[in-house]
């Protein structure tokens, strides 16, 4: 990646968990001065489903300094060149009653679940979603991937998904599964497509989009599949590096 002149008519766009760290780890060194390579090439941005406190554990507490926008819960939380863009609420948008609804309907169906572990903070309430874990997201590593492993097998955030689309429809939600311990619930329309309402008044000529889980039902599929975006699909953070390289050289 060659060459000082910036085209600020490009930006890449990238997915945390998975795409630039390892699921819910920080960014390593490598990564981490790669992305300082690829600003001086062209404009760089992260979108990721977890709040702006999970997003600084992983990428740095400087991560607005280092990248030019941070997207947190998918852009509700919005971030440029180092400064607060602009925050949404998801109470507001919903109301206290199918908030209330909803909780209590995940509360009863989680106490029917049986696991290998159960430990704490089983709904997470953030500005612009509300992040369910079966398992709990107090749950150390070992215990987080031993739930990712009963869960490839035995599709317990599937079947938990499918209960509250059937409960909850024609009331105006949507449900993603990303990472490996939880899923993300948010008002239909504030998936991570919404980071690029926000992104439209930058005018960007080409935005590319870099995410692993891009099939449907995972948090990256919309946006992969929007016709703002180019998407790339990856499988770890080496080969979003490896792509990068390639249409950067």
């Amino acid at each position: 990646m060659a060459g000082s002149s910036v085209d600020t008519t490009t930006l890449c766009l990238f997915d945390v968990d998975g795409t630039l760290t390892a699921a819910r780890q920080r960014v390593t060194p490598e990564m981490d001065a790669f992305l300082q390579r690829l600003r001086q090439k062209v404009k760089v941005g992260v979108v990721g489903g977890s709040d702006f406190e999970k997003i600084k554990e992983q990428l740095g507490a400087d991560v607005v300094e280092k990248v030019d926008y941070v997207f947190a819960e998918n852009g509700l939380v919005a971030y440029k060149a180092g400064k607060l863009l602009s925050v949404q609420s998801i109470q507001a948008h919903l109301g206290e009653e199918l908030l209330q609804d909803f909780i209590n309907f995940c509360l009863n169906y989680m106490a029917k679940i049986k696991l290998p572990k159960k430990r704490g903070t089983f709904i997470e309430f953030r500005n612009g979603m509300l992040n369910v874990s079966p398992v709990g997201r107090s749950c150390s590593q070992e215990e987080r991937m031993e739930f990712f492993e009963l869960d490839k097998k035995e599709h317990i955030r599937d079947k938990f998904v499918a209960a509250l689309r059937n409960e909850f429809v024609g009331r105006g939600l949507a449900f993603s599964i990303g990472g490996q311990i939880s899923f993300d619930v948010f008002p239909e329309g504030w998936d991570k497509r919404y980071c690029l309402g926000i992104l439209e008044k930058d005018a960007y000529e080409k935005i590319h989009f870099f995410g692993d889980k891009t099939m449907p039902g995972g948090n990256d599929y919309e946006i992969y599949m929007d016709p703002r975006t180019t998407g790339h699909e990856v499988s770890c953070p080496e080969d979003t590096q490896r792509i990068c390289e390639e249409l950067f050289q």
